[in-house]
């Protein structure tokens, strides 16, 4: 699979690009996304792409999707992607890495939870002993277990831009108590149940974020990514200590990498070198197969 930077695609109209996500049109109810191995830090899109990423951030959220399909609904329709497409160029520039999906009108909010005190987390702690106005027990170490998880929602930020931790009373004021309520508790249970899957297999998730969105029901389903390594803190738990920064299977190898340089982190983002490519999409596959068995590349 040839390292796809940018898709594009001429049979489909062209929704929006984010970070990592080129979304088509397939009809009124339907959109194909495409998972290409661009890789942002600091909310700035990197110039190299990772090989095989899209394909791993798919094959995850496929995978949890599936597995978490008893605890709420999810977007995919079952379509394959390749049927949606024309060209040869086109179902080349799609395979292993997109998913059609059905349009579900998405909730305002990003739905994180956190079962560590780490990054955002960490520095709300260390200023008021609290995150996003939950009370925290004193004397927390950098990467402590929680007592519980914790519901941490933060607004869906526009391109370049940072989310912002909210209290769960912005939330209600912006969904509505009940349905805050439900977000609250389908996010956690979530959390809940693939966290212990994923300890069994090595791996910590630390925090995690969702995104959710209404069908014309009113159902919600769960939508966009699922428990990435993009979306998610993965940490080996063999390395894990609590006091440190642990290592981990997602891009921090990246930022780790970054921050030794005299950047702005402001566009234009630095080029990154072979080997730090490499690790890269290893940390990535590495993750995959540990969760799945799945092997890629």
């Amino acid at each position: 699979m040839r390292p796809l930077f940018e898709s594009s695609l001429q049979s489909l109209p062209l929704v929006a690009r984010g970070k990592v996500r080129d979304i088509y049109a397939v009809d009124e109810r339907r959109m194909l996304i495409v998972t290409t191995d661009r890789l942002s830090a600091f909310d700035v899109i990197l110039p190299d792409p990772i090989p095989l990423k899209g394909a791993v951030l798919t094959a995850m959220s496929e995978f949890w999707f599936a597995r978490l399909a008893h605890v709420v609904p999810n977007h995919l329709t079952g379509i394959d992607p390749e049927s949606v497409v024309k060209t040869a160029e086109e179902k080349e520039q799609v395979r292993g890495r997109s998913m059609v999906v059905n349009r579900y009108r998405p909730l305002p909010i990003e739905a994180v939870v956190r079962g560590y005190i780490i990054g955002s987390g960490w520095k709300d702690y260390q200023q008021s002993g609290r995150i996003c106005g939950i009370a925290l027990p004193a004397g927390l170490a950098q990467a402590e277990r929680l007592p519980h998880p914790i519901f941490t929602p933060a607004t869906k930020a526009e391109a370049g831009d940072h989310d912002e931790n909210i209290t769960f009373e912005r939330v209600e004021n912006a969904i509505g108590p009940a349905l805050a309520a439900k977000v609250r508790d389908v996010a956690l249970k979530l959390y809940g149940e693939a966290a212990e899957y994923a300890r069994e297999r090595g791996i910590i998730i630390a925090d995690t974020k969702f995104e959710f969105g209404l069908d014309h029901h009113g159902t919600l389903h769960l939508i966009d990514e699922a428990l990435t390594a993009d979306s998610s803190r993965f940490w080996p738990a063999d390395q894990y200590r609590p006091g440190i920064s642990p290592p981990s299977f997602d891009k921090q190898f990246v930022r780790d990498y970054l921050e030794t340089l005299d950047w702005g982190k402001k566009p234009p983002a630095p080029r990154l070198p072979p080997e730090v490519i490499a690790k890269t999409s290893e940390k990535y596959r590495e993750a995959l197969f540990r969760l799945t068995g799945r092997k890629l590349g």
